[in-house]
């Protein structure tokens, strides 16, 4: 029998509901999850009881509630300062804008509540009770590694077509095949994506690309994905006759992404980005070898404008469009250069570009990505060295300031921030010049 550890706020509602002699239950991705052996963020559950009751249960009790969904059936309790979403069993009505039912009706039966969700996995409820209610068979589907939605994958899919999304990052994450009609269906509706908001495609496509089979989805679905990102489209197919590059475009991405730390979700995002400008650059030298001169830069281009259609807030675009622009920028490997590299960008931009240089050349022909490997390698241990000296790298860490330079006779104004670049510029150079005596000196003398 399946055994849930579950938060003790979750029990004390699954008990008081029952007292009361109303079913409950927690339902799907908590259940999901520990079936995964994953440990549940978010702990949902599902009742006989419709809201009015569940208020009136838990006020009796001394607890805060607050109705934050009553149109759908769901009220918050708040139980030991954690809050829980106590949703009414209920049948939905049409959708007829692609993501909410025209009108909810509450039911007093559990499978017809869970006959409303998208895969058998999330269509799965536990009570310590009555152990495991799994009437569409999500934990065989979970067993045997396989996403299948509940009912008529069509229907699921035009109910809300962010369900199509969310398939493909749960095969990214679990790893699981996609059924046959399940995917037919996506890729049949795959066109309503477009209606759902921007936001919603964001929080789904940053797991999918933090799932430890990315390279699979990417390359399996890259048509479903060009929905979301319609840019990628020209990349899939776009043979690059090069010899460093046995992969075209979209496959040298998808193996990039996936050969790069899942933990940094920036990293990632910029590699997905950082070849899409390759086929508007393309050309082909006398000996049929192609060229992306420039890929750099137009991709940079691109990546803002996808990122910002997506509602990515600035610093992520800015990070992220930074590392695009730079990613193939020649570096020569000594300490002056790379300071000056950590100086522009900032430490941890500098190794999030290192991480993205590795996978790059990773995900290119194997028999040729020794040397390039290698100098990566010695740029990565002469950054290390450098961070670890704590060096002089920006203006705030010169040994003098705005105010030792007017005290030394220069006057207020512009003149002072340009002094004080070009005085960081030197230490750059040399690092054992920053000392105020040394500086006010050249201060003097520029």
């Amino acid at each position: 029998m399946l055994r849930i550890n579950m938060p003790e706020g979750a029990n004390k509602i699954l008990r008081a509901l029952v007292s009361c002699d109303k079913e409950a239950y927690i339902v799907g991705g908590c259940v999901r999850d520990t079936c995964l052996g994953k440990e549940p963020h978010d702990w949902d559950i599902c009742t006989q009881a419709n809201p009015e009751e569940v208020i009136k249960i838990f006020k009796g009790l001394g607890h805060k509630v607050f109705p934050t969904g009553l149109q759908h059936g769901t009220v918050m309790v708040v139980i030991g300062g954690a809050g829980f979403e106590v949703t009414t069993f209920r049948k939905d009505g049409e959708y007829s804008d692609g993501r909410h039912p025209d009108k909810v009706e509450f039911t007093s039966d559990l499978c017809t509540d869970l006959s409303r969700r998208d895969f058998t996995m999330n269509a799965m409820a536990f009570s310590p009770t009555t152990g495991l209610i799994d009437p569409f068979g999500g934990q065989e589907d979970m067993r045997k590694g396989v996403i299948r939605c509940v009912g008529d994958p069509g229907k699921r899919f035009r109910e809300d077509a962010l369900r199509i999304l969310r398939a493909v990052r749960f095969a990214s994450v679990t790893g699981y095949e996609i059924e046959v009609s399940t995917l037919a269906a996506m890729r049949s509706e795959a066109k309503g994506l477009k209606k759902v908001s921007q936001e919603r495609k964001q929080k789904e496509l940053v797991p999918l690309l933090q799932g430890g089979s990315t390279r699979k989805v990417l390359v399996e679905y890259g048509d479903i994905l060009a929905e979301v990102i319609p840019e990628i489209l020209p990349c899939i197919g776009f043979v690059q006759n090069n010899p460093y590059h046995p992969y075209d475009v979209w496959e040298h991405t998808a193996y990039a992404v996936a050969l790069s730390p899942q933990s940094d979700w920036l990293v990632r995002l910029a590699l997905l980005l950082h070849d899409i400008g390759k086929p508007e650059c393309y050309q082909e030298d006398e000996a049929g070898v192609g060229h992306f001169h420039g890929h750099g830069k137009v991709s940079q281009g691109i990546a803002e404008s996808i990122l910002m259609r997506l509602r990515f807030d600035n610093e992520t675009v800015a990070k992220v469009t930074e590392l695009v622009g730079i990613h193939d920028r020649s570096i020569e490997a000594t300490p002056k250069a790379v300071r000056r590299l950590i100086s522009q960008i900032g430490s941890e931009q500098f190794f999030r570009l290192m991480d993205i240089r590795t996978a790059d050349i990773c995900a290119q022909a194997s028999d040729l990505i020794v040397g390039r490997m290698e100098k990566v390698k010695k740029l990565r241990e002469i950054g290390w060295a450098i961070v670890n000296d704590k060096p002089c790298l920006s203006i705030k860490d010169l040994a003098i300031n705005g105010h030792d330079l007017i005290a030394a006779g220069i006057k207020p104004g512009p003149e002072i921030g340009r002094k004080l670049k070009s005085l960081l510029d030197n230490v750059i150079e040399d690092p054992s010049l920053n000392e105020k005596e040394i500086l006010l000196k050249l201060s003097r003398n520029m």
